[in-house]
């Protein structure tokens, strides 16, 4: 049997990562994570809200893992316990928050793209969440809007907007998954997490939008991990089996 790695984790992204994006956790995936888990300390740091999160990796999660950061970090638990929250409002003021929010949904009004849905801005607790299609579409309406927006560079280009429009307000957009961007102040992007993480000396960090202005870039940049870009959850299974497992 392997020996567990003292003061080593293994942080994943989810959407791209541990799932393909928006789809339930595999068991072929739940049985290598378990497997893993017996070697290096776990855990995962995603975007979404714990429920998303939940509804992806099972509604066990917080103890199927030893960390669990929703929201990038600013709702995080260990070994199944709260240890930390953060709020968007109490942090900029719903002034701010309010003209954010009205500048974002007259521009997505005017916005002429093939369909649009409902919940075009999701209210989480350390961020925004935008949707130009809104997040009450189809799978295949996503896939769809991921096509075109990869032409059209529709999140892009509000992104742009909404960085000239409030630079006072020192705010971080990041563009990830197929259909949205979250708004949220500089620094609490995924390196928002680490703060709980100083009892380990190697931190490892996997994630497949580890580009700049992908939403893992960040964490997968920062001088205190060892950043890994995948391209599937197979492709984590492959790079964790080599990294951890096959000595």
């Amino acid at each position: 049997m392997a020996l567990m790695k003292t003061g080593v984790i293994a942080l994943f992204d989810v959407d791209g990562t541990l799932t393909a994006p928006r789809k339930a956790v595999t068991l072929k995936m739940l049985q290598f994570m378990k497997e893993l888990g017996k070697v290096v300390k776990i855990g995962v740091v995603g975007g979404s809200d714990l429920v998303k999160i939940s509804e992806q990796l099972g509604q066990t999660v917080i103890t199927d893992y030893n960390y669990v950061f929703a929201e990038n970090g600013l709702v995080a638990y260990k070994d199944g316990k709260l240890i930390g929250t953060q709020s968007l409002k109490t942090f900029i003021g719903e002034e701010n928050l309010k003209a954010i929010i009205n500048f974002i949904l007259h521009y997505i009004a005017d916005l002429d793209i093939p369909i649009k849905r409902g919940t075009f801005i999701e209210f989480r607790s350390g961020m925004i969440n935008v949707s130009p299609i809104g997040r009450n579409c189809s799978q295949e309406e996503r896939d769809e809007f991921e096509r075109y927006d990869k032409i059209h560079n529709i999140r892009s280009k509000l992104v742009s907007l909404l960085r000239e429009k409030f630079a006072h307000l020192n705010l971080t957009y990041s563009i990830g998954g197929q259909i949205s961007f979250d708004v949220f102040p500089q620094g609490w992007d995924k390196t928002y997490c680490l703060q709980y993480l100083d009892e380990f000396t190697e931190i490892h960090f996997f994630g497949d939008k580890t580009y700049k202005g992908g939403n893992d870039h960040e964490i997968y940049e920062s001088e205190r991990t060892h950043g890994h870009t995948v391209t599937s959850p197979e492709d984590t299974m492959k790079q964790c089996t080599s990294l951890f497992l096959d000595n």
